[in-house]
């Protein structure tokens, strides 16, 4: 099976997917120079945006904590960036989701000591081989070092540094294993890839990921969010509580739009070809997902089928 062309139109997008396809084997990749730009975001809270998803940092008397940790060949610039935010260990990690830029300094940080917090299924979809049909590639399993250590099946709560963080299973949304995690205190949620802010979002279908998860995602992380709240996506700048409801709002409609087709008994080419995400095709298509996957996505959604099915499969 062949997939569909990947038409990358983003530099840092086009880094970002080609450094996480071949992070467990590319040398290269360790020598490339990443730029780390913080956002602080309250006494305790910092956004930290380098290459991979979008990283949270709590830091303060207990130590410090991570959501999330890019990509396994660039973990020791990572090291050095949170270290520039605060000079103490790392105690805990909390995965939002199993992908490879985001756990990919799970083994380095867990060797030194953090305790890695996830979702049941990120520990049982990091533990075995998997394959992508969207990406036609398969990723071994990985190292004990890097599994989590604690699981959760619902909702788990950690008290750190003076304020609690609720961490939320969202299923079948971007995968099936991802959480977004809130913070009261601070008035800041970390969304996960549940929410790409600006472009299209990936729906790993492969993975367990569904277009009425990830809307049910976006519409939890809008309940729980106030007028102020600060929002970090997985992907692409720091957000907001309207931000989010409109995207939220996007994914509602683009899903209506194919389940239309659907009704008029249109195909998955057929669907394709009437372009039913067209009005935001020139903004949200035109950065890495296409509008032709991103309908995929959502057609395969909706049919009840678990895996990314590429256009023209039967071609050479």
């Amino acid at each position: 099976m062949h997939a569909v062309p990947i038409r990358f139109r983003f530099p840092g997008i086009i880094a970002l997917v080609i450094t996480a396809l071949f992070a467990s084997t590319s040398t290269p990749a360790q020598e490339q120079k990443v730029e780390y730009i913080p956002t602080t975001l309250s006494d305790t809270l910092t956004m930290l945006k380098g290459q991979g998803g979008n990283i949270a940092i709590s830091a303060g008397e207990d130590g410090v904590y991570i959501i999330d940790d890019q990509l396994q060949p660039l973990t020791d610039q990572l090291l050095v960036a949170i270290s520039e935010i605060s000079d103490q260990p790392i105690r805990f990690v909390i995965n939002t989701h199993f992908h490879h830029d985001h756990v990919g300094g799970n083994e380095t940080i867990g060797k030194g000591g953090a305790v890695i917090i996830a979702h049941d299924n990120i520990h049982q979809r990091m533990s075995s081989d998997y394959y992508s049909n969207f990406f036609d590639n398969t990723w071994p399993a990985w190292p004990q070092d890097a599994l989590p250590v604690i699981t959760f099946n619902d909702q788990i709560t950690l008290h750190f540094n003076g304020e609690i963080a609720k961490v939320y299973h969202v299923p079948h949304g971007h995968t099936d294993g991802d959480s977004i995690v809130h913070f009261p205190a601070s008035d800041v949620i970390h969304m996960g890839d549940i929410y790409f802010n600006g472009l299209y979002p990936y729906i790993d279908l492969d993975g367990g990921g569904n277009i009425q998860g990830m809307i049910a995602g976006a519409e939890l992380g809008v309940s729980i969010a106030g007028e102020d709240t600060q929002i970090i996506p997985g992907h692409g700048p720091l957000s907001n509580k309207a931000n989010l409801a409109e995207y939220r709002d996007f994914l509602v409609t683009a899903r209506n739009n194919v389940q239309k087709l659907i009704d008029q008994g249109k195909n998955l080419e057929q669907a394709v070809a009437a372009r039913p995400t067209a009005q935001w095709d020139a903004t949200l298509g035109a950065v890495w997902i296409t509008p032709e996957q991103l309908v995929i996505f959502i057609y395969n959604s909706l049919q009840g089928i678990a895996e990314f099915t590429p256009l023209n499969s039967d071609d050479d």
